[in-house]
């Protein structure tokens, strides 16, 4: 669908209700706005950026850039990995980065209700104290809990407390064509009807704009112990997950890491990491009450991980040493990217029995491929992050070899049952291996979705659906 370019008379309009300072346009724009965190996939300036305040003055966008065939991609923090935010066709992009307010925190419901551009690490941060906290966890703590949810983030806690849809009880959106609507609210559950609200997690702002959010909180844990456990190959370290979820000790996070990852988060912090001896390394982390709960789970589990093969059980139970340990797996992604002058990502989620064989294959494809390959991942739910690195390979070559594998890597995903993403979605970078992995039918139901909530397609065009 053909959409108008912004014009000068449209500038105007928006300007007459965002004022003068919110609406950037032409070279004003930052080149920043036209990627997100994985330049790889192309740069895609706007035609005009777009700083709403107020649910009232996104409604107004929405409906003049509706009547008006204008794009409209909305935007958080830019922190995606798949070229979800960034405007393809043009038009306006709808940063919500100025909408940033916790609204209220509700002690006796346990919810806390926020606006889009609202941080995660500025969310936690003001949470403390509450007793509360929000265990949705991804990596990236600059990503926006509004962004979290319209691609239905996961994060190292999902093992023990599920991914970001658990978490989200109200909306208020607005629709294509500037409709306001509240879904949900503050009950823990409903049949009323078609469940709108967790179809609209992880559309990527294909089908609304998020405008508030009303989230679920839990009772803050009082104590927490966190394993660094090291293991002479990949297999063992990875085949004894599933028994590691099974043995009762309820763990918060189980990670798994490669020896030349850790060596790459060494470089990039300047920290030394407590281990970089073996060839990979589990990383486990326990929640509980108080420390006489946890003691006899950290038991159980380190015999369990000493009969399966470990070197040791190295135990972190002082801030320090978590902050070591945690702080480079945080760091994992930037070190990567650090290495290398371009990268392609290819986040699957595998049944967690698969995970082990998964691993070991991209290690074959590297090989085979003659293309370095870094993984990490969430070995607790079989969600694997692996970064294809081009370092000092040509154009040619490197398109090839990428293609080549990435291809390889998405296909082994779809032949042990797993899924194209695990919780960094699909944006426009990765819509053949979507069509390819879920097929004609899933993707004829999107479509249809996406024509019943924007009939136009002004709503980030060019992202999940072609």
């Amino acid at each position: 669908m053909p959409f108008s370019r912004v014009s000068v008379e449209d500038i105007a309009y928006f300007k007459s209700i965002l004022s003068d300072v919110r609406v950037i346009w032409g070279d004003a724009i930052s080149e920043d706005y036209a990627h997100d965190e994985m330049t790889e996939y192309g740069s895609f300036l706007p035609d005009a950026l777009l700083l709403p305040h107020s649910t009232e003055e996104v409604s107004r966008v929405m409906r003049y850039c509706h009547q008006n065939s204008i794009a409209v991609t909305p935007r958080g923090a830019g922190t995606g990995l798949c070229g979800g935010c960034v405007a393809l066709h043009g038009g306006v992009v709808l940063s919500m980065q100025e909408m940033k307010r916790l609204l209220e925190v509700d002690k006796v419901n346990m919810t806390a209700t926020v606006e889009p551009g609202l941080l995660l690490m500025e969310f936690s941060a003001l949470l403390e104290g509450t007793g509360l906290f929000y265990p949705p966890d991804p990596g990236e703590k600059s990503a926006t809990v509004c962004g979290n949810i319209m691609t239905n983030a996961g994060g190292m806690r999902a093992v023990r407390y599920g991914v970001t849809k658990d978490y989200v009880l109200g909306m208020e959106i607005v629709l294509a064509d500037g409709t306001v609507t509240e879904l949900g609210g503050k009950v823990v559950k409903s049949s009323s009807g078609y469940n709108l609200m967790q179809l609209l997690c992880g559309s990527e702002g294909t089908l609304c704009v998020l405008t508030k959010a009303i989230v679920k909180l839990i009772p803050e844990p009082k104590a927490n112990i966190s394993l660094l456990v090291p293991f002479d190959s990949l297999d063992q370290c990875v085949s004894c997950v599933p028994d590691v979820l099974a043995c009762g000790c309820e763990p918060t996070a189980v990670e798994f890491m490669e020896k030349e990852v850790i060596v790459a988060a060494e470089s990039y912090l300047g920290k030394q990491f407590p281990d970089k001896n073996a060839d990979a390394y589990l990383l486990v982390r326990l929640d509980g009450a108080d420390e006489a709960v946890l003691e006899p789970r950290v038991q159980r589990v380190t015999d369990l991980l000493l009969s399966s093969g470990a070197r040791d059980v190295l135990l972190a139970d002082t801030d320090e040493r978590k902050s070591g340990i945690w702080d480079a797996r945080g760091a994992f992604l930037e070190a990567i990217k650090n290495s290398t002058p371009s990268m392609d990502e290819c986040d699957v989620v595998v049944p967690q029995e698969n995970v082990a064989e998964f691993v070991q294959k991209s290690r074959d494809v590297s090989r085979e491929e003659a293309v370095r390959i870094r993984s990490f991942g969430h070995a607790g739910d079989g969600n694997l992050h692996l970064y294809v690195c081009r370092d000092a390979l040509d154009d040619e070559t490197w398109e090839a070899r990428r293609a080549q594998a990435m291809n390889r890597l998405y296909s082994l995903a779809k032949t042990m049952g797993g899924h194209v993403s695990g919780e960094h979605g699909i944006g426009h970078a990765k819509i053949a291996f979507l069509e390819e992995s879920v097929g004609e039918t899933q993707m004829s139901l999107m479509r249809g979705i996406k024509k019943v909530f924007d009939p136009e397609g002004i709503l980030n065009p060019g992202k999940v659906l072609n």
